[in-house]
């Protein structure tokens, strides 16, 4: 008929050896109820429905380690109106240890069973055969118990057909929407992060890069982007004024080591007196920051003509006012090699005015 599987010694497992319905029927009439079994709802409830699914089955005290436990085959059926949802399954709910002895085991066997039909249903009896670790084999018989099914009751009177509801629509909660919400201000965080990081980065990049050129090619540079009448109109003649005189400012700044940043025009030509500068050039340098800061500061509305020389009158200051210094720089080189003079080479002179 089959095999038997014995009780593990960590845990209460027990092999399931199936008999055929022949040999139960045989068994039954001379059987003795040693136990009752047990039917449990699995959603406990105060009647049992239809479709509902309990469990039946039997609990064994006691049961020496090492014991095989058979239990009935239900494969060719159980009990008319009666089916079979989950096979067998036996859970071990306590161990008693004993010294220098077998462990005693408490174990509990059911199946899973429902119903789809109204009525009462007698079941059937349980049939376990346990197999002591002598290999001695005995049968245990558990009473049955009967499955009163019930449906819900219909008032035939007021009953009324209706249509088949939709699913409910739950209005949505903060609490569900929060994790979105602190995810997405949380990504647009980094990303706003990550540009502001980027742009710092290459700015002070493209600075360091301008660092590197020499005073005359910033300045020629930043003027070269006002070249044009764009900026002639009066609404933008203090913006075409302002750049001019600042990229002047800082040429003069690393030209002649003069604080022209937070200088009047007074002040910054007063300083440049002392220089080496054409007076042509100095003339003509002054009169384009003066009519700056009648633009700037006196709403001054200049000609076209006055537009149209003022970026040629700052390239020409600071072109001519590099080549003098180169001038100077090839003069000076020429007079140390000739001996007359001790001078420092024209690389670093001009290094070091720049």
């Amino acid at each position: 008929m089959g095999s038997y599987f014995k009780l593990p010694l960590q845990a209460i497992l027990a092999a399931v050896l199936f008999l055929s319905p022949l040999w139960l029927m045989a068994q039954e009439p001379e059987a003795d109820y040693v136990s009752e079994t047990f039917l449990e709802q699995m959603q406990p409830r105060d009647s049992v429905l239809i479709a509902d699914q309990l469990k039946y089955g039997f609990s064994m005290n006691g049961v020496e380690e090492g014991t095989g436990i058979m239990l009935p085959d239900y494969s060719e059926g159980f009990c008319p109106g009666v089916e079979i949802v989950s096979p067998w399954t036996l859970d071990t709910l306590q161990i008693h240890k004993r010294r220098k002895a077998p462990k005693l085991m408490d174990i509990r066997g059911s199946i899973t069973i429902t119903s789809f039909d109204e009525g009462k249903y007698q079941l059937p009896p349980l049939f376990v055969v346990r197999i002591s670790p002598e290999g001695k084999a005995d049968t245990l018989a558990f009473s049955p118990k009967v499955l009163d099914v019930r449906t819900m009751p219909v008032d035939t009177t007021s009953f009324k057909l209706h249509d088949i509801k939709g699913q409910i629509q739950y209005p949505v909660e903060f609490r569900e929407v929060f994790p979105y919400l602190a995810g997405a201000l949380a990504l647009a965080l980094i990303i706003l992060l990550a540009v502001f990081l980027t742009r710092k980065y290459f700015r002070k990049r493209s600075e360091a890069d301008a660092k590197k050129e020499p005073a005359h090619i910033r300045a020629l540079r930043k003027l070269d982007k006002f070249r044009g009448d764009s900026f002639w109109l009066p609404e933008k003649q203090k913006t075409f004024y302002s750049g001019i005189t600042d990229a002047l400012r800082e040429y003069i700044v690393s030209r002649y080591g003069v604080s022209a940043m937070e200088m009047t025009t007074k002040e910054i030509f007063d300083s440049l007196k002392g220089k080496d500068i054409r007076p042509d050039l100095y003339e003509e340098a002054k009169d384009l920051f003066e009519r700056a800061d009648y633009v700037k500061f006196a709403k001054y509305v200049a000609s076209q003509q006055e537009n149209a020389s003022a970026v040629p009158s700052a390239v020409k200051f600071v072109t001519m006012t590099y080549q003098e210094e180169l001038d100077a720089e090839s003069g000076n080189a020429e007079t140390g090699e000739s001996g007359s003079s001790v001078s420092a080479p024209a690389g670093q002179t001009k290094s070091g005015e720049e």
